[in-house]
């Protein structure tokens, strides 16, 4: 599915393709063969291999006379976290826009060209599409983006309150990464969610989600459900951290947002057959909503570091 096309290359595209890998030896070459699908070729893949035990790094060295209209880079750091990798490869970076791409995941023949031809004819600077999630038995499921993006009050409201930006489907000019400073690699989990707020904030900056599935994310064993606990406590950190940027509905939009952290809880909770703690999340909404209230009234938010 994701072979070389047979067809002449076309021009490359103007994006660095971005890829953080850990503990990715049975999955990076199906990430970076379907990038040497594309259709239209990015101008730059840029792998980081983040102090990774396994052979991920001599997995994707093996790449380095693959990739033909493609500048390849493959970077060793030293282990920091997947937003540490993603900064080091923005610093290196050479095209105008950046597409993230997951060790783990995989995109379709049209997922860059398509992108590209969105961004042009509607003037866009950050765009990103619907995916497939396939688990680990191969069932595939369509998580529709775009109606969430379309849903709401507004765009950055929708995207505040609930998410639907998959890190694995965007395409953003590379400035508006830098300008907002970068992933927070002091955050334990969510860091690209994080920047998507940081970035869009700002709402002059035209988004948009497309309704077309170009994104395979692969549901590994764990990653839905691993460190929940922790994941709550980071998402209402942030939540917290971007309360302000609401001139009006702030409350309205920060209570929606802590309802929907416990929910996703309830949900990781199920699948991993935890009945006892998916109860006693939705239960634990209640007196979040209670603390964060008083939180965003007397506390001020942890600000972003700026590591671009």
């Amino acid at each position: 599915m994701y072979g070389k096309p047979k067809n002449m290359r076309a021009q490359p595209l103007d994006v660095s393709v971005v890829i953080p890998a850990y503990r990715a030896e049975h999955t990076i070459a199906r990430a970076l063969n379907s990038v040497i699908a594309q259709s239209k070729p990015p101008r730059e893949v840029i792998v980081v291999i983040d102090g990774s035990p396994d052979n991920t790094g001599s997995v994707a060295e093996i790449f380095c006379d693959k990739f033909q209209d493609t500048k390849y880079t493959v970077i060793h750091q030293e282990n920091a976290g997947a937003g540490a990798a993603r900064n080091l490869a923005v610093k290196t970076a050479t095209s105008t826009y950046l597409a993230f791409l997951d060790a783990d995941d995989a995109w379709l023949p049209e997922k860059l060209s398509r992108s590209f031809a969105v961004m042009e004819h509607s003037g866009l600077e950050l765009v990103a599409h619907n995916y497939a999630a396939i688990a680990a038995d191969g069932t595939t499921s369509a998580v529709d983006c775009a109606a969430r993006f379309r849903k709401g009050p507004d765009p950055y409201s929708s995207l505040y309150r609930r998410g639907y930006l998959a890190t694995s489907t965007l395409v953003v000019r590379r400035d508006l990464v830098t300008a907002a400073g970068g992933f927070d690699p002091s955050l334990p989990n969510a860091q690209d969610f994080d920047l998507w707020l940081a970035i869009l904030q700002d709402r002059s900056i035209p988004f948009e989600v497309f309704d077309e599935a170009l994104t395979h994310y692969h549901v590994t064993e764990g990653s839905i459900t691993a460190h929940t606990e922790r994941r709550i406590k980071c998402c209402l950190d942030i939540a917290l951290r971007f309360a302000p940027s609401f001139s009006s509905g702030k409350y309205t939009n920060l209570w929606m947002r802590t309802l929907a952290v416990y929910f996703e809880a309830m949900h990781a909770y199920r699948k991993k057959n935890q009945q006892k703690k998916a109860t006693l999340a939705i239960i634990r909404s209640i007196p979040a909503l209670i603390s964060i209230t008083f939180m965003a009234i007397f506390s001020t938010p942890t600000p972003r570091p700026r590591l671009l």
